[in-house]
């Protein structure tokens, strides 16, 4: 019956083909990632492409700029975003954090159990809360259409120990972006936070400058970062690695109401896309991890549990440093609580 069903669709996808590439787009979006063809940020924008040109009739053409083409940081991306040479942009929350710090909520370590509990909050009312509050900071010029992820879950890794404890921590050097947050946790885990730029970590941990980073395990292994002697990796999960997309609002709103219905329905599109690449990407990897010899270790929930709360003086100095940052807070922490919840429950539903 399926496969019936899908013939004629398929023909009809066929035909539609060459007339949707014949005829011209209304409308352009221009799309850009600063990382590579390997990315799950590549992934989405694939996905995000193939709907809506399809979605629109190719009323909307998509195209993509992968690496540093059009533009090759956070502030200089989203500045394109905000003057509109550039439409869509994704950013790390590090990446995004000098024009709207507030987005390091992401950041914040343990607040999110796992996958289900992550995807639940960034599908719901905390991204729109975020939305309406960049849109207020960039006079209306930055609109944040959805998150997804970016390489997993990040990790405490090092070339040195085995970390069960927070004080397995105790005074390793570890790498971090220049950023107050994750200096902050390193900090309040009893290890010394060391800013290293990301292109200079491989040697950093050849010749000892740091010994540990806090990454997931597509980028390590990505990276080679094993070969330079990274061999411990302890999975406490502790932020979940978010990926905030942007595109000019008066690119979106200057469309009509069917055509950004398209646009939002992508964005969904890419957002499942980002969250299910990572978990494929990431079986390889752990299983080359280990079979290179690597130690990876998972924490009991009494251990997790001593990790987090090391690591709550954080929360309080996120509230009282960050711009708007109580605000934000208190958004993530709702939305985390409603879908502890109610997948609680569902879960307690699937039981019986």
């Amino acid at each position: 019956m399926i496969r019936t069903a899908l013939k004629p669709l398929a023909m009809l996808a066929l035909l539609a083909g060459p007339a949707m590439q014949a005829a011209a787009a209304d409308y352009t979006i221009r799309a850009t990632a600063n990382s590579n063809e390997n990315d799950e940020d590549y992934d989405g924008l694939v996905v995000f492409k193939n709907y809506v040109e399809a979605a629109s009739n190719g009323a909307i053409e998509v195209e993509l700029f992968i690496g540093t083409q059009l533009c090759s940081n956070g502030a200089e991306c989203l500045q394109g975003v905000s003057d509109g040479s550039i439409d869509v942009y994704i950013s790390t929350s590090g990446g995004a954090s000098g024009i709207f710090p507030y987005v390091q909520v992401l950041d914040l370590p343990y607040l999110m159990a796992d996958d289900r509990v992550a995807e639940h909050v960034l599908s719901g009312d905390f991204t729109r809360k975020m939305r309406a509050m960049a849109l207020e900071d960039s006079d209306g010029t930055i609109r944040l259409m959805t998150i997804g992820n970016t390489g997993g879950w990040r990790n405490f890794a090092n070339t040195k120990r085995r970390i069960a404890e927070p004080s397995d921590m105790d005074g390793l050097k570890i790498r971090t972006v220049v950023a107050d947050l994750p200096q902050e946790l390193v900090k309040a885990l009893g290890a010394s936070p060391t800013p290293i730029p990301w292109p200079e970590l491989f040697t950093s941990f050849q010749t000892g400058v740091v010994e540990g980073s806090k990454n997931g395990i597509t980028d390590i292994m990505g990276m080679k970062f094993p070969d330079a002697g990274l061999q411990y990796v302890t999975l406490d999960g502790h932020a979940y690695m978010g990926a905030l997309w942007w595109m000019n609002n008066e690119k979106f709103m200057a469309m009509p109401e069917d055509m950004r219905r398209v646009v939002v329905d992508g964005f969904y599109a890419l957002q499942q896309a980002t969250f299910a690449s990572p978990k494929r990407k990431s079986i390889q990897a752990y299983e080359d991890f280990v079979a290179g010899g690597g130690d990876l270790y998972v924490p009991t929930p009494e251990q997790k549990a001593a990790f987090a709360e090391a690591a709550a003086p954080v929360y309080d100095w996120f509230k009282e440093n960050v711009g708007r940052g109580d605000e934000i807070f208190e958004a993530m922490a709702d939305a985390v609580a409603v879908a502890n919840s109610e997948l609680g429950a569902a879960r307690d539903a699937d039981l019986n």
